[in-house]
């Protein structure tokens, strides 16, 4: 069932290639890391973002498929000036 899920994230992220989204994602001790950029490549149990310059230090981060599913980290797509969730529904 988990590995079905995984792959219908990866699945949907792969349709998302090239877009700028936000990523919201748990930074430890109840803290809350947002960050932008644009969606940049899949693998098979990760994505990399390529962040926008002025969010620190690092250019690129990844996170695994894992993370939105358990919702570690929420993944929202810019369309049409509105965010758009990225989530898995079971059916």
């Amino acid at each position: 069932m988990a590995r079905n899920a995984l792959h219908e994230i990866k699945r949907s992220l792969d349709g998302l290639i090239g877009e700028r989204v936000l990523l919201r994602a748990n930074g430890g001790r109840r803290k809350t890391i947002e960050r932008t950029g644009v969606l940049e490549e899949t693998y098979p149990s990760v994505f990399v973002v390529k962040l926008d310059p002025p969010d620190g230090s690092f250019k690129r981060v990844s996170y695994s498929y894992a993370d939105v599913l358990t919702e570690s980290v929420e993944l929202m797509v810019y369309r049409n000036g509105d965010q758009v969730r990225v989530t898995y529904t079971q059916s």
